[in-house]
């Protein structure tokens, strides 16, 4: 028993003691946890610091020239020169080939109407308007062929170079465009799509259906571009506020080359948007477009629709309203998503017209305002498989012609057009489409038009816009 007593108050303090020993312990453990995430991140943030320094390295870096002779010993030590390429940037030697890009396209149409015979009830046209479905039957589509490099850590630049069914080569954009400008602002110059609307900056490859809009076909022959100079500026808020106004030579429809100095077409464009909680997002704008044309030769202003040529001097001017509404559970649009977007345009042409020069030959001042716009919606309702629909209508309005009531316009007549499609994309690199379309765009004319498109994608290609 004189023994089990000390024995017995050592067991007890030792018990006492326990759970200090268990805390002290759990402290040490997390103490030693915080001290190898601390230094794992200074780890982390000096090997990002590295490699930022190796690129900027490897962009500012010259070609490295023969090495010259030593100096003579004049006692005057020799200038220093070019320090030598880096590992970094001898790694990266191939940072100045541009990337390349082929998208490959291929389409069979079916039509219930001649697609020679296709016009726009109402609408005027130029000489280069791509109007209507294309040729019958089978036929390669569109190929663009792209380029795209960084210059120096200022400057990058661009080129998409399109091969049309009719095997011929077109510059659809070519610019330089500034990378380190500052302050929210970019500086782009060459030949490019405009940046009005939403459809209008995209290459035809990234469209939800196989042709444009008759809103866009009736006011621009197609898509808007030109050569000239653009500035954006991109607010440093949360929602995204972009505005961009670009000055060009306005050689496009619905402008003319004026072939004299001074600049041909205006625009100026304005889009914001934002997200909606996790799952929805959103993009609206508002653009305006100032043409100029001179010696403009258009087509299929008459009353009859026959496609009697008028010579036009004036300006275009056009309004355009879009609107985007995405959706995917919880941001994750790989699965399910859906897309609602529409764009309305206005387009007033104001100037003088000499109708049919070779027979009536009338002149006369002219007024005309016309409408267009398009709604369309495309749901992704399993992987790789999407189904969309597009419901369009235009307004022809009634020409104010000084020369002669109701010779021009359509009495009132409104083309029309609805679309379906479904598409399979097996991969972010390929897209089969089937697309089925009632078009009225023709004078008391329906056309049903069938469409099968495949779209593949090689090279490098850079992520597209929202």
């Amino acid at each position: 028993m004189r023994h089990l007593f000390p024995a017995g108050l050592m067991l007890a303090f030792a018990l006492s003691s326990a759970p200090a020993r268990a805390a002290d312990d759990l402290a040490a453990l997390r103490a030693e946890i915080q001290a190898l995430r601390a230094a794992y991140e200074a780890r982390l943030q000096a090997l990002e610091a590295r490699l930022q320094a190796a690129e900027r390295g490897a962009a500012a870096a010259p070609a490295p020239a023969a090495q010259a002779p030593a100096p003579a010993a004049t006692g005057t030590p020799p200038a220093a020169g070019p320090a030598p390429p880096t590992r970094a940037a001898t790694a990266n030697a191939n940072t100045f080939n541009p990337a390349l890009s082929l998208i490959l396209s291929g389409l069979y149409t079916r039509t219930s109407r001649d697609p020679e015979d296709y016009r726009i009830a109402g609408f005027a046209r130029g000489d280069d308007a791509e109007i209507g479905p294309g040729t019958r039957g089978l036929s390669l589509a569109e190929t663009e062929l792209g380029f795209s490099a960084h210059i120096d850590p200022w400057w990058r630049g661009a080129a998409t170079i399109a091969v049309t069914p009719e095997n011929e080569v077109e510059l659809e954009e070519a610019f330089v465009q500034t990378t380190a400008l500052g302050r929210g602002l970019t500086l782009k110059a060459g030949r490019f799509f405009s940046n009005v609307g939403y459809l209008n900056p995209q290459h035809a490859h990234v469209w939800d259906f196989v042709d444009a809009p008759l809103a866009y076909q009736a006011f621009f022959g197609r898509q808007l571009g030109d050569d000239g100079v653009q500035l954006t500026w991109l607010a440093p808020t949360d929602t995204l506020i972009e505005l961009s106004a670009e000055v060009g030579r306005g050689s496009g429809f619905p402008g003319s080359d004026t072939s004299r100095n001074g600049v041909g077409r205006t625009s100026i464009a304005l889009h914001a948007g934002g997200d909606v909680g996790v799952s929805h997002s959103w993009r609206a704008g508002v653009s305006y477009i100032d043409a100029k044309a001179r010696e403009q030769s258009l087509l299929g202003l008459d009353a009859a629709d026959a496609g009697i040529d008028s010579v036009f001097n004036g300006r275009t001017r056009v309004t355009m309203l879009d609107a985007v509404w995405k959706w995917a559970p919880d941001g994750n649009p790989t699965r399910t998503n859906f897309k609602l977007q529409a764009e309305w345009l206005r387009s007033v042409r104001s100037g003088t017209l000499n109708h049919d020069p070779s027979g009536a030959n009338l002149d006369g001042s002219l007024r005309l305002a016309q409408n267009g716009a398009y709604v369309q919606a495309v749901y992704q309702f399993m992987p790789r498989w999407r189904v969309g629909v597009r419901t369009e209508q235009l307004d022809a309005g009634t020409p104010d012609y000084s020369a002669g009531a109701g010779l021009l316009g359509v009495d009132g007549y409104k083309p029309r057009k609805h679309s379906l499609m479904v598409d399979y994309n097996s991969s972010e690199f390929s897209r089969v489409r089937l697309q089925f379309a009632r078009d009225k765009a023709r004078l008391g004319v329906s056309d049903n038009q069938l469409m099968l498109q495949y779209q593949m994608s090689l090279g490098a290609h850079g992520a597209h816009g929202y």
